[in-house]
């Protein structure tokens, strides 16, 4: 990382620093309400099975780019959901125990193709499926903080950024405007079955919206960051109050300041220990959301109450 503030800062660590702010707000913001369903691992789930489609597309493409992998990973979704139902068919098991065989298997199996394919190219591996690549996230073209009104230099940005972007305000947008029937649906679902409200459509479309969340910063900042910014900052504005529109807007907080601590102490936290490497930002931004968390864990007064 480079000074703060500076020139050089523009050119290695604002765009980094941005894209892993949008990603954490976009996985953060159907966490929400995948939390208070009691369907958080829901996100887990989906970044094990993104894995094994993300790579056939590419494999089959060559490239990787939004569309493919957003389509990979619905086909991968599609072959996850008849898988769970043989399995708990023919070997007569539970729900949740076939979803976690499916899961896991699949995600073993994406990491299988990735070892074996030429991917290394393209920052496609198992090292950039769990970790991501945020570091090599530069803006090339910038020289300063002008860079900002430059066209030219904006035309240069990582492409990441703007597809990171353009999902966050996409999700941003969607939750606003289905802000009441997600809130009845989640609270109550057979009173919002009464009023009218669509409640499967209503679920799948949350999945989904949980699932592009996860393709568009898969590629950015790995499975890690994706699976705790589902959980993590909604979890841990769900211990500090108890209205939904509160909670919604703590978890946006809590995502964006785990990036930006977790993204600063990654490259500088070793230093002042005395070390002579940074580690790696996906995974100190998720160990910032978990430490997070457990600082709301000791310091919460009460069991949550139901949110109003």
């Amino acid at each position: 990382m480079s000074d703060f503030f500076g020139p050089d800062f523009v050119q290695l660590s604002l765009t980094p620093m941005l894209i892993g702010v949008l990603a954490a707000i976009a996985c953060a913001l159907p966490g929400n309400f995948l939390l208070l369903r009691r369907q958080a691992l829901i996100g887990d789930a989906i970044s094990h099975v993104v894995l094994p489609g993300v790579v056939v597309a590419f494999l089959l493409t060559g490239a990787v780019e939004s569309l493919p992998m957003m389509l990979g990973a619905a086909a991968a979704a599609l072959v996850a959901v008849g898988l769970i139902e043989a399995v708990k068919r023919l070997g007569r098991i539970d729900a949740g125990s076939a979803m976690g065989v499916v899961f896991t298997s699949m995600f073993a199996a994406g990491v299988l193709l990735l070892e074996q394919s030429d991917t290394s190219a393209v920052h496609l591996d198992v090292e950039h499926a769990l970790m991501g690549n945020l570091e090599s996230l530069i803006w090339f073209a910038a020289d300063d903080w002008s860079s900002l009104l430059d066209p030219e230099a904006l035309a240069a940005l990582p492409p990441e950024l703007p597809r990171i972007a353009i999902v966050a305000a996409l999700i941003a947008a969607l939750t606003l405007i289905f802000w009441r029937p997600l809130a009845l649906a989640t609270f109550d679902d057979g009173f919002a079955r009464a009023m009218g409200v669509p409640t499967t459509l209503l679920s799948i479309g949350l999945t989904s919206t949980a699932a592009v969340a996860a393709v568009a910063a898969f590629d950015a900042v790995g499975s890690i960051i994706v699976i705790a910014m589902f959980i993590c900052p909604p979890a841990t504005a769900r211990l500090t109050t108890d209205r939904l529109s509160a909670q919604v807007a703590w978890s946006v907080v809590y995502a964006a300041l785990s990036a930006i601590l977790g993204y600063i102490l990654a490259g500088y936290g070793p230093l002042w220990l005395g070390g002579a490497h940074a580690v790696s930002a996906a995974g100190m931004i998720a160990a910032v959301s978990g430490v997070m968390l457990a600082i709301a864990c000791l310091f919460s007064q009460k069991t949550p109450a139901p949110i109003g």
